[in-house]
């Protein structure tokens, strides 16, 4: 049963863009310390369009090596082609995952039931020790593994028993609770729907797969486990508090160019990235093509981090005593976010 918090971990680059494990032990350990239910290593969220398989294996391999008793490790191991998944899988058996995620396949668009059929089915069978979770985001893959495909998985194969949902569909939601049935695992995939989904009876989430929780690990955790608890008004406080994080998994901005007004969207993992780069996190920039926030960009990430702190600053104290930096100093300097911009348009 996969409950709580599950922080989708950054990919930490150095300025030359290669892997910094050094910085990815650091986070790792972070999170760990915050208490989470577990990592996952290689989402989206960490990058892995841009990572060779080579270093997507070794950041999972160390990742899993740092949780283990620890809490739960769950490795990104899907791809847009069942053979490259077949083999990741496999290295992530070998190195004890706890589970792996399946994105839908991307860009070749395959029906809901080649998903089921020529995807996660042939996973299942061949590594039937592993916990297959399906990860169903339409928004970044262009396919989607319809709820009823999803039920006939959980009913053939004893080790698909969980979702990431993504899909921003509360219907979708419910119709995969009214498949699956009640033994049925659904973890949010969207921070800012997460306590919807779990309080809602019709959906009955356990938890969130996290890209906030890069940040903020402890809030996002204690909000799930009140949830879980029963105590739904504290666990509401916390959402509010962490509303502004939430906010900057996309940063959307209208930007000015010689011909005109253009918008401009900022998608995950850069807003969050950055702010934790102003944070003095060790994380980086992001791999090419992502690249850095416009200077409208930036200020809608630094309000976010400038309201939780005002607001609730217990949010990010543990970033501050972890990390040993000055949040005050460093949401106000501009020597912080030096370089983290695009100097025009």
């Amino acid at each position: 049963m996969f409950n709580g918090c599950y922080t989708a971990l950054m990919t930490p680059f150095k300025n030359d863009y290669e892997v910094d494990y050094e910085g990815l032990n650091k986070l790792v350990e972070f999170q760990i310390a915050s208490g989470v239910s577990g990592i996952l290593a290689v989402g989206t969220t960490g990058e892995s369009p841009t990572l060779s398989w080579g270093e997507h294996n070794e950041v999972i391999r160390m990742v899993v090596e740092k949780c283990k008793v620890k809490c739960q490790s769950i490795a990104g191991t899907g791809s847009n082609n069942t053979r490259e998944t077949m083999e990741s899988t496999e290295h992530a058996v070998h190195v004890g995952a706890d589970a792996v995620l399946l994105v839908d396949p991307y860009y070749n668009g395959p029906s809901s039931l080649e998903i089921r059929r020529e995807y996660v089915a042939p996973v299942a069978d061949k590594f039937p020790q592993m916990q297959i979770i399906p990860y169903v985001i339409p928004g970044r893959t262009g396919a989607q593994l319809l709820p009823e495909d999803l039920a006939i998985l959980h009913h053939q194969f004893a080790n698909v028993s969980t979702v990431k949902e993504a899909t921003g569909s509360i219907e979708n939601m419910k119709r995969t609770r009214e498949c699956c049935g009640d033994d049925f695992t659904i973890l949010s995939g969207d921070d800012d729907k997460t306590f919807t989904m779990m309080t809602d009876p019709a959906i009955k989430a356990s938890g969130v797969i996290s890209v906030a929780s890069n940040i903020a690990p402890k809030a996002v955790q204690d909000m799930t486990t009140l949830v879980n608890q029963g105590n739904q008004a504290d666990a509401e406080k916390l959402v509010n508090a962490l509303k502004p994080l939430f906010g900057i998994v996309t940063v959307k901005t209208q930007e000015e160019t010689p011909y005109g007004t253009v918008g401009c969207r900022a998608r995950n993992p850069l807003g969050a990235k950055t702010l934790m780069a102003v944070l003095g996190m060790p994380v980086g920039p992001c791999r090419q093509p992502l690249g850095k926030m416009t200077k409208k960009g930036i200020e809608v990430v630094l309000d976010a981090g400038r309201t939780v702190w005002k607001n609730n600053p217990e949010i990010l104290k543990p970033v501050a005593d972890f990390f040993d930096v000055d949040i005050e100093a460093r949401l106000y300097d501009e020597s912080s976010w030096a370089g983290l911009t695009y100097d025009e348009y």
